[in-house]
């Protein structure tokens, strides 16, 4: 039995020093975290923290959306005569205003015209005859050597020459009509796009033939929430984001802004003119629209991670140092417009505060904190930087 026991305390010793050593080796691992112990001390929670100073800055109130490309002058063209297509400009080529860019066969319309053209000379010479005829007739019978019947039948034919005449000239500017309509020409300059005949076909009038894009100015158009109604105008102020497509982002003004609400999306059209000398973009690309709503100045501004959203409202940890060591301290804080990474503050917060902006997750009120890191600015993404 006396072996047995010396056995078990033995065994109860060797578990116990394991234990001890096991609760050392962590202690050691959480060492950043906590302050060194002292004999008949209970361990003490330090919480090692990023902070930004606050400092009054200026902040810009942006919206953001979603806008497309498109062409301020993109025409699809189509025929207004029936015929042959024997001539279509060549797609990708730069037509000036004017230009023709297709053409169907004339040969049935130019016989038309001719022969209007003939009818023409013809009444035009039967006129001349009667305009000649009638005044002899009329002093013959200014001289009663004629009767009032021949002098009205004299008349006559001549009304009726001055109605062929008209009639020929109707006929000759309609057939000189189709012949213009057999060509269809760019209305403005641009780059033919698109075919939608080819050559040899049989066209009807009406028929589309081709689409002609000018691309050296372009619109943005967006759909802007209606809440933002009194915030956008002509002349509103605006910055284009085409990242996606690897160009640089490009300032504007709105230059058109609609008056009425679409009822499905709640949405009012909005434009931005762009010039694209350097066709670097093209219709139907996607755009990232910012418009400043407007500027505040003097506000603090703090990243969108500082702000904490809980069971007690919002806030957000600043530094006290009134204690013989730092501790966290929460404060309620009432937020403003924000953009990007950043958030304006209204409420609750100082100048000279030193707000957490890295570990304000894992403290809680009243916790010391070691300050490894203090910034003094953000840059647009809400970045904090050391740079004042």
């Amino acid at each position: 039995t006396m072996h047995r026991f010396q056995h078990t305390l033995s065994t109860g010793l060797l578990a116990a020093t394991l234990l001890a050593l096991v609760a050392a080796g962590c202690g050691g691992a959480n060492g950043a975290d906590e302050a060194p112990r002292t004999a008949g001390d209970a361990p003490r929670r330090v919480v090692r923290v990023e902070t930004l100073v606050l400092q009054p800055t200026s902040f810009e109130d942006v919206i953001q959306m979603t806008g497309t490309v498109a062409s301020l002058n993109d025409a699809t063209l189509s025929a207004q005569a029936a015929g042959t297509v024997e001539f279509l400009a060549p797609l990708g080529r730069r037509v000036a205003r004017g230009a023709v860019v297709a053409r169907i066969d004339q040969g049935l319309v130019r016989a038309a015209l001719q022969q209007t053209e003939a009818q023409l000379t013809a009444a035009q010479a039967q006129l001349e005859w009667d305009e000649y005829n009638f005044a002899r007739q009329e002093a013959l019978f200014r001289d009663s050597v004629i009767s009032a019947l021949e002098f009205q039948t004299a008349q006559t034919r001549l009304n009726q020459a001055r109605a062929e005449r008209d009639r020929a000239r109707a006929a000759r500017a309609q057939a000189q009509e189709q012949l213009q309509n057999a060509t269809v020409r760019a209305p403005f300059s641009g780059v033919v796009e698109a075919h939608f005949v080819e050559q040899g076909e049989q066209m009807t009038p009406g028929q589309q033939v081709l689409r002609v894009v000018n691309i050296d100015r372009l619109k943005v158009t967006v759909g802007v929430p209606e809440r933002y109604a009194g915030d956008i105008r002509v002349g509103t102020p605006v910055r284009l984001d085409f990242q996606a497509y690897r160009g640089a982002a490009r300032r504007g003004a709105v230059t058109f802004a609609g008056s009425a609400i679409d009822p499905q999306s709640r949405t009012f059209p909005v434009e931005i003119e762009v010039d694209n000398a350097d066709g670097q973009l093209k219709p139907e690309m996607i755009v990232q629209v910012y418009v400043t709503r407007e500027t505040l100045e003097g506000v603090l501004v703090v990243p969108r991670a500082a702000v904490l959203r809980d069971e007690n409202g919002t806030g957000a940890f600043v530094v006290n140092r009134d204690g013989a060591e730092p501790t966290a301290e929460r404060r309620d804080v009432v937020v403003g417009p924000a953009y990007g990474g950043r958030v304006s503050i209204e409420r609750g917060l100082a100048p000279g505060e030193e707000v957490l902006v890295l570990g304000q997750n894992n403290v809680t009120e009243g916790d010391a904190v070691e300050v490894v890191e203090q910034y003094r600015r953000l840059d647009e993404a809400g970045v904090p930087l050391k740079d004042a």
